[in-house]
Parts: C-alpha cells; sequence; structure tokens
C-alpha cells in the first residue's frame, strides 16, 4: 500500500490540461476559462446617473436654488445639449451625464414646478455620477484559469466578448462491474442489489464540469468487461467500480493489463479505499475504485474530482481542507488514513457518525464533511482541532 498522498501524486501525474476550444458566451457557465480575455470598451462607456433626479451645474449646486428644466435624459437616449448656469435636465438611472453636468440631485430633494425645480434645503453630498470606466476599461481582463460563475459571465457580457475560450470538458467513462448489479427501476433477483455508485459519480463529475458516460455493467466475466471497456474509447478518464481487489471475480486489473493497462499503483493506505488503482490505458487515464459505495464516492472526492481539476487546468492542490474542533473524544486511529463521515454542529464543532461501514449510503447522506485522522494518530480529546474536508 502507498500513502493517500503519494497515490495522488501518481494520479495527477497521468493529468494534463486539454485542449481549449470556444464556446457561445450563453453556453459558457460553469465551464473554465482557459486563457484571460480583454474588454472590448469601457463600462460605463460614458458617465451616468447613478439616481433618478436632475442634472444640474457645478455653480447652481446650492440649497434653494430655482432652476429652469431644459430637457430629459434616460437610459438609451441621451439629451445632446450642454447645461449651462441656471439649467437642470431630468435624468434618469443609467442616463449618459449631459456635458455642463456636475451632479445629479436625487428627486427626492427637489420640488417641481412645471418646468422650473427649487433644490431642497439640505442635499445629498453624493454626486450621484458613474464616472466612465470606473468599473473597467477596454484592454482590462478577466483572469483565467477559472471556472466561470453568473457573476463571470455577466462581467463577459458587458466587456462585449461574444464568446469565450474555455478547457475541453473531460469526458468521464464509467462502468459498474458485478454480476450482482441492476439498474435503479428493474426487478433484481433476490441475491442482487442496485447500481448505486455510478449515478453518485456521475452527478459528481459533472457538478465538477466533466463529461459523464455511463456504460453497461459489465459482468463478472472477463469477456463482459473486456467489451465495455472498448466502449469506453474516446473519454479522457475510464472509471471502473469494483472488481478492482484480490477475490477469485475481481477482474478489472487482469483485463485492464490484458489491453495496454500501464500501472501506476495498486492499493492505498486509507478508510475507506484501500484497493485503488489507477494508470495509462491508452490515450486515457483509469481509475479503479473501490466496490462499496461509501468507499467509491470517498475517493471520487480525493481522487476523480482532483484528476478532472487537472484536466481542465486548474491546477494540482490536493482538496481544500479546513479545521474544526472535535465535539466528541475518539480512540486512536487504525494505519490508514482515514476519513470518517461527520457533520458539523451548530456551534462549529464536528462529530463523527457512530457507524462508519463503508456500505452505508445513508450516513454518508447525512454527512457534510469528511473528517480526515492521519495514519497511527493517537487518541484525541473534545475540542482538539482537526482536518475536514466539505463535501
Amino acid at each position: 500500500m502507498i500513502p493517500v498522498s503519494d497515490a495522488l501524486s501518481a494520479c495527477l501525474d497521468l493529468c494534463a490540461p486539454l485542449e481549449t476550444e470556444e464556446v457561445p458566451l450563453a453556453e459558457a457557465a460553469t465551464r473554465t476559462l482557459a486563457r484571460a480575455v480583454t474588454a472590448r470598451r469601457d463600462q460605463p462607456p460614458f458617465a451616468s446617473s447613478a439616481m433618478d433626479g436632475y442634472a444640474v451645474t457645478e455653480d447652481d449646486l446650492i440649497p434653494g436654488r430655482s432652476l429652469r428644466v431644459v430637457g430629459e435624459a434616460a437610459a438609451g437616449h441621451h439629451w445632446a445639449g450642454r447645461i449651462g448656469r441656471g439649467e437642470a435636465v431630468r435624468i434618469f438611472t443609467g442616463a449618459p451625464v449631459p456635458d455642463g453636468a456636475a451632479a445629479v440631485v436625487i428627486q427626492e430633494d427637489v420640488t417641481r414646478d412645471g418646468q422650473r425645480i427649487t433644490l431642497g434645503r439640505q442635499l445629498d453630498d453624493n454626486r450621484n455620477i458613474r464616472a466612465a470606466g470606473g468599473d473597467f476599461r477596454a484592454g482590462d481582463s478577466l483572469s483565467a484559469p477559472r471556472r466561470l460563475r453568473p457573476a463571470d459571465i455577466a462581467l463577459a457580457a458587458s466587456m462585449n466578448l461574444p464568446t469565450l475560450p474555455v478547457t475541453r470538458a473531460p469526458v468521464v467513462a464509467i462502468i459498474a462491474t458485478g454480476d450482482e448489479l441492476v439498474q435503479p427501476g428493474e426487478d433484481p433477483r433476490p441475491d442482487q442489489i442496485i447500481a448505486s455508485n455510478s449515478y453518485g459519480l456521475k452527478a459528481m463529475v459533472e457538478a465538477e464540469g466533466a463529461e459523464a458516460r455511463l456504460l453497461p455493467i459489465a459482468r463478472d466475466t472477463e469477456e463482459s468487461l473486456g467489451t465495455v471497456l472498448k466502449l469506453a474509447e474516446g473519454a479522457d478518464i475510464v472509471v471502473t467500480i469494483g472488481g478492482a481487489s484480490v477475490g477469485d471475480h475481481d477482474l478489472v486489473g487482469k483485463v485492464a493489463l490484458g489491453a495496454g493497462l500501464e500501472r501506476s499503483f495498486y492499493k492505498v493506505a486509507m478508510r475507506p479505499g484501500k484497493p485503488l488503482m489507477a494508470g495509462r490505458l491508452g490515450d486515457a487515464v483509469l481509475l479503479g475504485l473501490p466496490g462499496n459505495p461509501v468507499s467509491s464516492l470517498v475517493c471520487g472526492h480525493v481522487f476523480l474530482l482532483l484528476m478532472i481539476r487537472a484536466m481542465l487546468g486548474l491546477g494540482r492542490a490536493p482538496a481544500p481542507r479546513s479545521q474544526a474542533p472535535l465535539a466528541v473524544d475518539l480512540p486512536e486511529n487504525g494505519p490508514r488514513e482515514h476519513y470518517m463521515r461527520a457533520r458539523l454542529d451548530r456551534t462549529g464543532h464536528v462529530k463523527p457518525f457512530d457507524r462508519q461501514d463503508s456500505a452505508l449510503l445513508t450516513v454518508l447522506s447525512e454527512a457534510d464533511v469528511l473528517m480526515v485522522r492521519p495514519a497511527g494518530q493517537g487518541s484525541l480529546k473534545a475540542g482538539t482541532l482537526v482536518d475536514i474536508l466539505r463535501l
């Protein structure tokens, strides 16, 4: 067995950033910006009003001043003249500020009578004008790489960018293995169970920006597994679930090696998730996950998501951890790094679930963090700071 850190390094060594493609702005949400892009214009492109009110000159910005209204400016409709002394222009939020104006007096501070207005006795100190280029200037950049959030999409749109260069989404082929599995909705025999891992992993990788391909269940024969592996052609990552241990029916390693797998490692000193395997299979990376549901999904968080991020050009850093005080006493840990399903309470303390069996999806569903204990760690007292990985 190798340490988790060594296994993760080996997995990431198999992954390189994928090529770039140009996509329409409307399709770029959640994609990864591959390179920095620059604004094509200033924002705002003109000095604009921040409020509804009246544009006035510097000389007329005096409490109680009486002014004549000479025009009106609205968003998308500028007033073409120049304001002179003793004049005001009715203006609305977002409208270009007329030449000669030094401030916009909000309408609440103005009394109007026909075409004349009188400024209030106490005026707002704010000039209520947004300067041209106050947000960004032409040539300013949106940095990369980054996962594009809604705010990033809005910013790119205001930069007048109709398309964006993004990293191609990694294709992840997911193969569940075992005679005991049937698809959700089917009628299992008494000795069969529902294939759940593949659907959880599909949701996980899609949320991370990859494209998931669910392949047929591979049965416990070399012929069936070999056939399904061929269906994974064109994928960037091939994920097998189960069949990577040492039992008589655990065929993934044997069949993959026969298909040309260059194996990087097999078995990791972690709990849950010891029977983990990775290597290069043709043009793809193969990641062999354990079959137990919790083991499979925990390894997905620790390894698979990081591999996807590496292919998206988002770096090679391990999953980010934080710390929280322990809510209960714990006995010493065993010889493997332990990823314990746990919850944060209202006080920010972390409490592991009493049941940590790797088959219990109900416990994983209730967990909001994994509490990480180093191999061989001694007993811990409540209040001790421990590492957590948020789910």
